[in-house]
C-alpha cells in the first residue's frame, strides 16, 4: 500500500529536523527522509558556535541581526543544549587598525550587545601577549546532536514520521505538480513510493542533488573548511580574532575539549574532502595567535565540513565573501509546482530557515496555522536550565556519595548506568549513537577503552551470533581512526600506536573479521 503524507522533508540536520517540527505543529502530515543517521551532513561537522552574529556584522550584516535574534530564541526553547561560554574578540598588535571601531559600530546597527573588557579582566589567564583589546559578546556554545534529537521527540509527539537511513532517489510530477517520491533503504535496498503534494529540501551541500532528480538547476556552492579538537579546555569564552573574517581565527570550548578553526575553501566535491598538513598546521598557527597554548595541547582529530553557501550571482572561488543569510526557493518558477529548497544560513539560524520554508509550505497547501516554534521550548528544555560542564561529574557525586562511578567512559564521564538507560530508551542504538548522544569516544582516548567496554554492554543486553557483534565495533574505530590520520605527530602518534596495539596486535581484530582461507 502506499503511504501518503501532506509534505516530505529531505535532509536530517538542524534545518531538516526543525523544519518538520515545525509542519507537524501546524497540523501536517510529515515524514522526514535522511540518507544517513540525524546530523549526517554539516550540522555534525561544524565547531559548536551558537553565533551572536558579532563575526559578520561588517561584511554581512543581514547574517548577522539574523543570529543576534535567533541567539535569544535558542537561548529559550533549546537551553539544554546551550552552554552559555560567551564570547570575546581580540584584536591583536598588528591587526587592521580600523577594525575595532568598524566592529563596534556594526554590532550597535545589529543589535548584539558588546562590551570592552580591560585586557587585565578578560578572565582568559591563556590569552597570548599580543594582545591589545578584546570586547565581549554573548557568543555561546551549542550541541548539535542533541538539538537535533530534541526537534525530532518534538516532531513526532506531533504525529510526525523520521526515517533515517532512507534516500530520496526518484521524484514524479504531474501535470508540472510533485505528486510521488521514491525512497530507498540504503541498508536493504529496498524502495518504496511514497505520495505527497509537496516536497521540501533542507539537504544543505547536497540541495543541488535533490533538485537534479526534480529536473530543476540549483547551484550551491560547498564551502569546506576544517576543525581541530584539542586534547584540553583552554578557554572558558569563544575565542574570536577581531578582524576581517580569516582561517584560523576562532577557538570554541565544547565539552571536555577545545575546537580550533576554521579554513575556507570551494571544491566541488560532497564524498570526500583531503586535508592537508600543510591545512592543519595553518589553523594551529593562527589559533595559537591569540592562544599561545595551542602550540602544546594535542590534537586529538581533525574534520571537515561543507557549509551549503548560496548566491547564484557570486564568485565560486571567494567563498568567504558569500553570505551567510538562507534564501527558500519555491521553484514554481522553474516549471515545478510543489518543491521547495531552503539554502545557505548557519546552525544558529536553522528554527528562521525552517520558519520561513514552513511558510511557503503552508501557503501552498492552503493550511492557515501560525509558527509556535520560538515560543514552545524543546523536550529536555522546559526547565530552562542551560547545559553546564561539570553535571555529570556533581550527579555522579551527588548519587553515589563520594564513591566512585561506574564508569564506562572516563574522559566523558559515561556511567554504565547512564548508558544503559539511554539503550532501554534508544532500543535500536549502536555505538555511533552512544557518541553522538552521550559523547562516548569523543575524548582524549578516542574510544580506545570506552568503546570496548561499551560494545561489550550492547552484546550483553542484544545478543549477536558470532563475528557479527565484532562490526559494528571496528567500523566505529575505523570512523575514529579517519580524524586521526591527518594530525599523527608526537603524543597523538603515541595514542594511536596504542589504540593499535589494543585492538589490532591483543585483540587481533582484523584477524577476527578476515575471511578464512579457502
Amino acid at each position: 500500500m502506499t503511504r501518503s503524507y501532506d509534505a516530505v522533508v529531505v535532509g536530517g540536520g538542524a534545518t531538516g529536523t526543525g523544519l518538520v517540527r515545525d509542519l507537524a505543529m501546524r497540523g501536517l502530515r510529515c515524514l522526514l527522509v535522511e540518507q544517513g543517521d540525524l546530523c549526517h551532513g554539516t550540522t555534525g561537522r561544524f565547531h559548536g558556535l551558537l553565533h551572536s552574529g558579532a563575526r559578520y556584522v561588517v561584511r554581512d550584516p543581514l547574517s548577522a541581526r539574523e543570529c543576534m535574534v535567533e541567539n535569544r530564541v535558542l537561548r529559550r526553547i533549546a537551553a539544554a543544549c546551550v552552554e552559555d561560554t560567551g564570547g570575546l574578540f581580540c584584536w591583536l598588535d598588528g591587526d587592521p587598525e580600523d577594525y575595532p571601531e568598524q566592529f563596534l559600530a556594526g554590532c550597535q546597527r545589529a543589535g548584539i550587545p558588546v562590551e570592552e573588557v580591560p585586557v587585565s579582566q578578560s578572565r582568559e589567564p591563556l590569552l597570548g601577549p599580543r594582545l591589545r583589546r578584546a570586547f565581549a559578546v554573548p557568543d555561546a556554545t551549542i550541541q548539535p546532536f542533541d538539538l537535533a534529537a530534541a526537534n525530532v521527540r518534538s516532531a513526532e509527539a506531533y504525529g510526525a514520521v523520521v526515517h533515517r537511513y532512507r534516500r530520496l532517489v526518484g521524484v514524479a510530477t504531474r501535470a508540472g505538480r510533485v505528486c510521488e517520491v521514491e525512497v530507498e533503504d540504503v541498508r536493504s535496498g529496498e524502495r518504496e513510493r511514497i505520495e505527497t503534494s509537496l516536497l521540501v529540501s533542507a539537504a544543505g551541500a547536497w540541495a543541488s542533488q535533490v533538485a537534479a532528480l526534480v529536473g530543476v538547476e540549483l547551484r550551491v556552492t560547498p564551502g569546506w573548511g576544517i576543525m581541530l579538537v584539542l586534547s584540553q579546555r583552554l578557554c572558558r569564552a569563544v575565542v574570536n580574532r577581531c578582524r576581517p573574517p580569516s582561517d584560523g581565527d576562532i577557538v570554541v570550548p565544547v565539552g571536555t575539549v577545545c575546537i580550533a578553526g576554521t579554513t575556507s575553501r570551494t571544491e566541488d566535491t560532497l564524498d570526500r574532502y583531503e586535508i592537508s598538513r600543510q591545512e592543519v598546521d595553518l589553523v594551529l598557527e593562527a589559533a595559537a595567535e591569540m592562544i599561545p597554548a595551542v602550540r602544546e595541547a594535542r590534537v586529538l582529530r581533525v574534520y571537515a565540513g561543507a557549509r551549503p553557501l548560496y548566491d547564484p550571482g557570486a564568485d565560486r572561488a571567494a567563498s568567504r565573501a558569500l553570505t551567510r543569510a538562507h534564501t527558500v526557493v519555491d521553484h514554481a518558477p522553474d516549471g515545478v509546482e510543489g518543491f521547495v529548497s531552503v539554502v545557505g544560513g548557519k546552525l544558529t539560524t536553522y528554527r528562521l530557515m525552517a520558519e520561513d520554508a514552513a511558510d511557503l509550505a503552508c501557503r501552498k497547501l492552503g493550511v492557515d496555522a501560525p509558527c509556535r516554534t520560538a515560543e514552545e521550548p524543546l523536550p529536555g528544555s522546559e526547565p530552562g536550565r542551560h547545559y553546564w560542564l561539570g553535571a555529570r561529574l556533581e550527579a555522579n557525586e551527588r548519587d553515589r556519595e563520594g564513591a566512585d562511578a561506574d564508569l564506562v567512559c572516563e574522559c566523558e564521564l559515561v556511567t554504565r548506568e547512564g548508558l544503559e538507560e539511554f539503550l532501554a530508551s534508544s532500543p535500536d542504538a549502536d555505538l555511533e549513537d552512544l557518541l553522538r548522544a552521550l559523547r562516548l569516544g569523543m575524548g582524549p582516548c578516542q574510544g580506545a577503552f570506552c568503546s570496548l567496554r561499551a560494545a561489550g554492554l550492547l552484546q550483553r543486553l542484544r545478543p549477536r551470533a558470532g563475528l557479527e557483534a565484532l562490526v559494528p565495533l571496528v567500523a566505529f574505530l575505523e570512523e575514529r581512526a579517519k580524524g586521526n590520520r591527518p594530525v599523527l605527530w608526537d603524543d597523538q602518534a603515541r595514542q594511536h600506536r596504542l589504540n593499535e596495539i589494543i585492538y589490532r596486535e591483543v585483540l587481533a581484530l582484523d584477524h577476527a573479521l578476515a575471511p578464512l582461507p579457502v
